[in-house]
């Protein structure tokens, strides 16, 4: 089993993504101005860009350092390659 370490921040982050995407929601049905929806819109692509960057380091923290030591690494290049490539 690997320890993820960021765990935690990771799930705290989505959480206020998810009230920020909620709020953004509401922007729209109070017919907010495009210019501060899309604002808004750029805000979240940051966290959300933060939080992939902080499970790809629990990744390689994590994960690759066990696949290694269990002499898989291989299998895990290459799933770790295809999840870049759906998020890239």
């Amino acid at each position: 089993m690997h320890v993820h370490k960021r765990r935690k921040e990771v799930s705290d982050r989505l959480a206020r993504i998810e009230g920020h995407v909620h709020g953004i929601k509401n922007m729209i049905e109070t017919e907010k101005s495009c210019p501060d929806i899309l604002l808004q819109l750029a805000a979240v692509r940051a966290a959300i860009n933060k939080v992939s960057k902080l499970v790809l380091e629990d990744h390689i923290e994590a994960c690759l350092k066990d696949a290694n030591t269990s002499g898989d690494t291989e299998r895990y290049i290459e799933e770790l390659k295809e999840a870049l490539s759906k998020l890239i």
